[in-house]
């Protein structure tokens, strides 16, 4: 089990794996809901589309508004951790923007929440999770998997040269 995965299971979230314990990358819930539009589809909110954005960068954020302009509190504070972290180069998409986006990215991580937070091409949570893994450490052991260094981390070596 990765480590996000069981930091998600620790704080009792249920929704991290899909039928059949298969990753949620992976899952798949069937029907029209799937994707958003009749039999999957290929707009926006479609799986096939949503999966392209979920793997077209290692680090990928699913939120209200922009990193420049966040238009909720948990967007914001999801910018602020990774801006703490030295993480500035990562793809945003406003879900205000695009309705059938908003409801296909819930359909696909089956999540209900925005924000969501995408470590190369898996579900990691929302604003909850990445603070719990902000606060733990554990976002700079994934972050180190994705060839990311925590800007964190040279703050600790500035801290301990005083």
């Amino acid at each position: 089990m990765s480590r996000v995965v069981w930091a998600a299971w620790r704080l009792g979230v249920a929704a991290v794996r899909g039928p059949a314990g298969r990753p949620l990358s992976q899952a798949t819930t069937g029907g029209a809901e799937e994707g958003g539009a009749e039999g999957g589809g290929s707009g926006s909110g479609s799986r096939e589309a949503v999966e392209r954005l979920v793997r077209a960068h290692p680090v990928v954020v699913f939120m209200k508004g922009s990193p420049a302009q966040p238009l909720c509190g948990f967007s914001s504070a999801v910018v602020q951790i990774l801006r703490l972290h030295g993480v500035e180069d990562y793809n945003a998409h406003d879900v205000l923007q695009d309705p059938d986006l908003r409801q296909g990215i819930k359909n696909y991580s089956n999540w209900p929440t925005i924000p969501q937070v995408y470590l190369n091409g898996e579900f990691v949570g929302g604003c909850d999770i990445l603070l719990q893994m902000h606060q733990n450490g554990d976002l700079v052991e994934e972050l180190k998997k994705l060839g990311i260094r925590s800007a964190l981390l040279d703050a600790e070596k500035d801290q301990d040269k005083k």
